[in-house]
């Protein structure tokens, strides 16, 4: 039996890093977490969206003493209502409100600045708020197309700021430790890297009537520079990723995580061509854009990275509903964020040659790490000690990402096999260029380089 209430809250606090429900973590416990700080070593925090990962990513941050959170911006009032009731149980004062990012960036006090918006938004929040003098933890996938990850990459490389991109798997210690022994050679030569997300929970998006944005919404400023269309349910909120003018469907939703990993472990940059296949198979007649279904390979030389998604159900590769497989001559290594196995082959003709051991099976739990909270720590650790070599996701690591990650949904879109070419940084087919472009409308325009 507990014999208090902080007690009680100590020990649930244990429970949930345990379990890995970092993102839900109460609110509660950060008023008993928290430590009072001088002035002078408080970190002023903005966040410019603040419905989904983006106020995740700030209560992960709050569980750090120093981060003092002092702005929200949504563009939805219910919003930012809802958040400010949240941060007044873990005994926050009421942050002051935005409806427009570029007003908080003014705000001399902020150090740091959260995006947390969707994906079409990130390419000018991220270059404004260089420009205002912001360190940045953006979300991924860093943009919603290609050229405007270029941008960014630019903008941040002539940047003094720090910015980390929240791929937090980075973090994690288990998918680090796995890729260590990716990298040791132990599999023997590895033929193809798979990656997938079959995603069960995911529903249909049901069909819906336009309507009248919600009271408190300022729906113009939530289109921003995607065009200009009526009010849907269906597109605002967290279905806004499965419509193109404002992200790139479950491809660069869990891709950028999953793809990642997979070219962390090859070691390989841009590959030499793309093919896709998929379609919506699983709900051919509900209201979302991209693909339920997707199967996208990436050629390089000597193997090749594998991508599958589907939503709707949970059958994934080696009973895993995701994960990242590194498929090898003496043994397959499978992580996902559960923990990582080895699978030794049993078929290879070169057991027993010299320096060619038979593997053992190897299973490995992810422990009681929580990677969300060391990623953010990481990132408020490079704030103050200004050493962006630090960064365990840097703008590079969510670029490549975000670029292999698009062109598989261009190679889906132009229905070839397309071909890189790495000096002019585009593809040989000129039709299927097009697709790696901005289209910014209603008066926004591109960062200048």
């Amino acid at each position: 039996m507990y014999h208090s209430r902080r007690g009680f809250i100590r020990k649930s606090s244990l429970a949930l890093a345990g379990s890995g429900a970092a993102f839900f973590f109460p609110m509660e416990l950060l008023a008993i977490i928290r430590k009072r700080v001088g002035a002078n070593d408080r970190i002023n925090v903005g966040l410019i969206g603040c419905n989904g990962m983006g106020f995740s990513d700030l209560s992960s941050m709050l569980k750090i003493s120093e981060v003092n959170v002092i702005g929200l911006c949504d563009v939805d009032e219910n919003v930012l209502k809802k958040r400010t009731a949240d941060l007044e149980k873990a005994g926050i004062k009421k942050p002051m409100w935005y409806r427009d990012y570029r007003k908080m960036l003014e705000n001399q006090d902020i150090d740091v600045v959260i995006i947390g918006t969707p994906d079409h938004w990130h390419c000018l929040q991220l270059t404004d708020a260089l420009q205002a003098g912001k360190d940045v933890y953006c979300e991924k996938p860093i943009a919603n197309s290609v050229q405007e990850a270029n941008i960014m990459r630019d903008y941040v490389g002539a940047s003094d700021r720090m910015v980390q991109i929240g791929q937090w798997q980075r973090s994690q210690p288990h998918f680090v430790d796995a890729i260590d022994f990716v990298h040791s050679g132990k599999l023997g030569n590895i033929r193809l890297s798979k990656a997938w997300a079959y995603q069960g929970w995911m529903k249909p998006v049901p069909v819906l009537p336009d309507a009248q944005a919600p009271e408190g919404v300022d729906y113009k400023m939530w289109l921003g520079p995607a065009p200009d269309r009526p009010f849907n349910p269906n597109r605002f909120h967290f279905n806004f990723r499965w419509f193109w003018d404002y992200a790139g469907g479950l491809m660069t939703d869990w891709g950028v995580h999953l793809i990642d990993y997979a070219l962390y472990g090859m070691k390989a940059g841009t590959p030499k061509s793309v093919m896709a296949l998929g379609g919506k198979f699983a709900y051919p007649d509900d209201a979302s854009e991209t693909p339920d279904t997707l199967q996208t390979v990436y050629e390089y030389d000597g193997f090749s990275i594998l991508w599958e998604h589907a939503t709707g159900i949970d059958g994934g590769n080696y009973g895993r509903n995701h994960g990242i497989a590194f498929i090898g001559n003496l043994g397959t290594l499978v992580v996902d964020r559960n923990g990582w196995e080895v699978i030794p082959e049993e078929e290879f003709q070169g057991w027993g040659k010299p320096g060619i051991p038979k593997m053992e099976a190897i299973s490995k739990g992810k422990g009681d790490a929580v990677g969300l909270d060391l990623h953010t720590k990481n990132f408020i650790d490079t704030v103050t000690s200004r050493d962006a070599s630090q960064l365990n996701a840097p703008i590079e690591v969510g670029y490549n990402a975000a670029l292999v990650s698009h062109m598989g949904n261009v190679a889906f879109k132009s229905g070839n096999r397309i071909y890189w070419d790495e000096a002019k940084g585009g593809f040989t087919q000129e039709g299927a260029n097009k697709f790696l472009m901005a289209n910014y409308q209603n008066g926004w325009k591109l960062p200048m380089v």
